[in-house]
């Protein structure tokens, strides 16, 4: 097995070095209290609170029926939220599910925003699929998706070529939440299935500053927004990906859940 890189000092220098703790319940996941450095943490939800101003204009609704805004992080360089754009973030979150020699390299994220009072989403499982530019990312590259592509659909003008993948890993990062406290509502809701409703067969995650979830895109990886939150819940979500084919191997082509 070829050795992996090490993760650069400029990187590494970033990180609060806290533990990374593996859960199985309700299915596996990977959850972090303090992932970054407390000052490069405050860099971070600072940039936030810029770019989710209204008057940034980057802001606008993530889907029909979801009540999250957001603003894809393509939008938004030169910037401290770009780290998580950086090959040593993809590389860090691949390897800590184990999932290194199977992702592409390529990467999707955005900044969601949810206003307070903001209805309960609906379970899914991010289990689907992504196009991105037919190029594959090198060592040390990002591949991003692009304009000219339809990030769901593939649909794209005659003559540019295109990669079907598949969502492989979900992050999602907590941050600009102020002083959370149980009653605040704004979890992210982990189940067994997507129609359980009982409380032994569900996690909730709480929306703590600087903290964090990582799982596997899988067809019993069922979550969403709990609702509820009695202040805004901010968060930075992003997926890495797979081939389609390596996808279907896995899980199984009705696993895969199109858009």
């Amino acid at each position: 097995m070829e050795a992996q890189a090490p993760l650069p000092r400029w990187f590494t220098d970033l990180l609060a070095h806290r533990r990374w703790v593996h859960r199985t319940h309700p299915f596996p996941h990977v959850y972090v209290r303090e992932v970054f450095d407390r000052r490069f943490y405050e860099r971070l939800a600072a940039e936030f609170e810029k770019v989710s101003d209204p008057a940034s204009g980057l802001f606008g609704p993530v889907a029909q029926g979801y009540s999250a805004t957001g603003a894809n992080l393509t939008a938004i360089r030169d910037s401290p939220l770009e780290i998580f754009l950086s090959r040593a973030w993809h590389d860090l979150i691949a390897g800590v599910v184990g999932a290194r020699g199977a992702v592409t390299g390529d990467v999707e994220g955005s900044l969601h925003h949810h206003e307070p009072n903001s209805p309960r989403g609906w379970p899914h499982n991010d289990l689907a699929p992504a196009w991105f530019p037919d190029r594959v990312p090198g060592p040390g590259e990002v591949g991003l998706p692009a304009k000219d592509i339809d990030l769901k659909s593939g649909a794209r003008p005659d003559g540019v070529e295109a990669r079907e993948l598949v969502r492989a890993v979900a992050v999602l990062f907590y941050l600009g939440n102020g002083d959370w406290q149980p009653g605040h509502g704004g979890e992210t809701s982990l189940f067994t299935a997507p129609d359980s409703a009982a409380p032994e067969s569900m996690v909730k995650v709480p929306p703590l500053n600087n903290s964090m979830i990582v799982f596997e895109c899988a067809p019993r990886t069922w979550h969403t927004f709990a609702g509820g939150n009695t202040a805004a819940r901010n968060s930075v979500v992003m997926w890495l990906h797979q081939p389609r084919e390596q996808a279907v191997r896995r899980w199984g082509g009705t696993g895969i859940v199109d858009w």
